[in-house]
């Protein structure tokens, strides 16, 4: 695993051992990463979110590629320590919460993007959606991309599909707010 692009690219990155996470491969990282180039234009700036965050990669390709900040969200200890020492190995102090996406309270501001992977087939990024919208992390301009096993749709009550990706094993389903 490595970052694609931006200040870092090639810079290798470490996933947490074991099962409990599924890294979002460079493949897949980098479909996603040129679906959001085509509609935000650039990352100079933008303020992230990596919410179930395993290790990483996600947050740290945005932050390499220009993005202002980004806060990562994430309950397993194993993989708080692989963001952390992933953020040694690229000389950045990530912003790491260990808690579950579930329990954050309210936002001070919205977030520009929102990369959400959850454990595939629990439904958990639709039910994240929903809750963190009502909580103030999301507002009008922000994306959302939820990556989900790719037999899986996700459906949030007042958020459209902008589009939808399979790669791999993998579906990545990008959203904005309805109107």
């Amino acid at each position: 695993m490595r970052i694609i692009a931006g200040q870092w690219r090639g810079r290798p990155l470490v996933a947490p051992k074991g099962d409990a996470t599924r890294p979002t491969g460079d493949r897949t990282r980098e479909t996603l990463f040129s679906m959001l180039l085509s509609r935000v234009g650039s990352f100079e700036g933008l303020a992230v979110g990596d919410f179930f965050a395993g290790s990483g990669a996600l947050g740290f390709e945005a932050l390499s590629r220009g993005a202002a900040s980004c806060l990562f969200v994430e309950q397993d200890r194993a993989a708080i320590d692989t963001i952390r020492a992933n953020g040694d190995k690229l000389g950045v102090r990530p912003d790491v919460r260990q808690t579950s996406v579930l329990s954050l309270g309210p936002a001070a501001q919205p977030l520009d993007l929102i990369f959400m992977d959850p454990p595939y087939g629990t439904g958990a990024g639709a039910v994240a959606l929903d809750k963190l919208s009502r909580l103030g992390w999301t507002g009008p301009a922000s994306w959302i991309s939820i990556e989900t096993d790719r037999r899986e749709d996700v459906a949030v009550k007042g958020f459209a599909i902008d589009t939808v990706r399979d790669v791999g094993k993998a579906r990545l389903t990008l959203l904005r707010a309805e109107a």
